[in-house]
C-alpha cells in the first residue's frame, strides 16, 4: 500500500487505535476522513488535526452505514482507503442476565458492520484498499472476551476469502493484527499494562511500505506464525487453564 496521498475513511477513527492511524495518516500526508458515535469526539479529533474530516455514524445500525457510503460516494468520490476499525469489546460471561442483548451488540458492531461496509464501499470506483482491524485474540482467544475474540476470529476468516475475491478487482485487502494495547478497549484501565499504540502504529507502517498484507506486531506476530501446540499453550496461560 502506498501510505502517501489517499483519501481514506477510517471508523472509529476518533479514539485508541483508530486515532492513532489517522494521527499518522494525516503526518504522511493524506486526506482523512473519521467517523464515529460521539460528535463532540470527532470535533476535539478535528480541532487538534485541521484537515481531519468528521462524519457522525454509528456504524451498528445499518441505515447509519449507509448513510454514511451515500454522503461518501456524493461527497467524497475519489476516496480510496477503507479502514473497518471500529469494534467493541465486553467483558461478560454467559451467566449474565444481559449477556444474550450484549452479544447481539457485539456481533452487529464488529461483524456485521465491517462486512456491510466492504460490500458498500467495493461499489465506489476509486477504492483501491480495503483494510479489517482484526486481533491476535483471533488466534487463541481470551475466556472473558469469549464474544469479541470469536468476532476477531469470524473477520480475520472472510478478511482471508476477501483478498482473494477482491484481487480480480483490483482492490488490495489488508488485515491489522493488533495484539492488547494500552487504549480503554473494553473499559479505562484494563489494558494499561499493554504497550501504547504509537509503537503499533510505527510497527504496521513500516509494514504497509514494505507490501505486506498481514500487519503484527508483539503478540500477533508471535501468534500469526504459531503451531497449534503453541497456539493451545498461549490459550491456557491466558486462561489459567492447568
Amino acid at each position: 500500500m502506498n501510505i502517501t496521498a489517499n483519501k481514506l475513511l477510517i471508523t472509529g477513527g476518533a479514539s485508541g487505535i483508530g486515532l492513532g492511524l489517522t494521527e499518522r495518516f494525516v503526518q504522511e500526508n493524506n486526506t482523512v476522513i473519521i467517523c464515529g458515535r460521539r460528535e463532540d469526539v470527532l470535533r476535539e479529533v478535528a480541532d487538534r488535526l485541521p484537515g481531519v474530516i468528521t462524519r457522525q455514524c454509528d456504524v451498528s445500525v445499518a441505515a447509519e452505514r449507509e448513510a454514511l457510503y451515500q454522503w461518501v460516494a456524493a461527497e467524497h468520490a475519489d476516496l480510496n482507503v477503507l479502514v473497518n476499525n471500529a469494534g467493541i469489546q465486553q467483558w461478560m460471561s454467559i451467566d449474565d442476565n444481559d449477556f444474550y442483548e450484549r452479544v447481539k451488540e457485539e456481533m452487529t458492531t464488529n461483524i456485521e458492520a465491517p462486512l456491510h461496509l466492504a460490500a458498500l464501499f467495493a461499489k465506489l470506483p476509486s477504492l483501491k484498499t480495503l483494510i479489517n482491524v482484526t486481533s491476535g485474540l483471533a488466534f487463541a482467544p481470551l475466556a472473558k472476551v469469549a464474544v469479541y475474540s470469536a468476532t476477531k476470529a469470524f473477520l480475520r476468516s472472510f478478511t482471508l476469502s476477501l483478498r482473494v475475491m477482491q484481487a480480480p478487482n483490483g482492490i488490495e485487502v489488508i488485515e491489522m493484527i493488533p495484539p492488547a494495547l494500552n487504549t480503554d478497549l473494553g473499559g479505562k484501565g484494563l489494558h494499561n499494562y499493554a504497550p501504547p499504540v504509537s509503537d503499533f502504529v510505527d510497527a504496521v507502517f513500516e509494514q504497509m511500505k514494505a507490501g505486506k498484507t498481514e500487519l503484527t506486531f508483539a503478540s500477533s506476530e508471535t501468534r500469526s506464525h504459531a503451531s497449534q501446540d503453541d497456539l493451545r499453550k498461549a490459550f491456557n496461560a491466558m486462561n489459567g487453564v492447568a
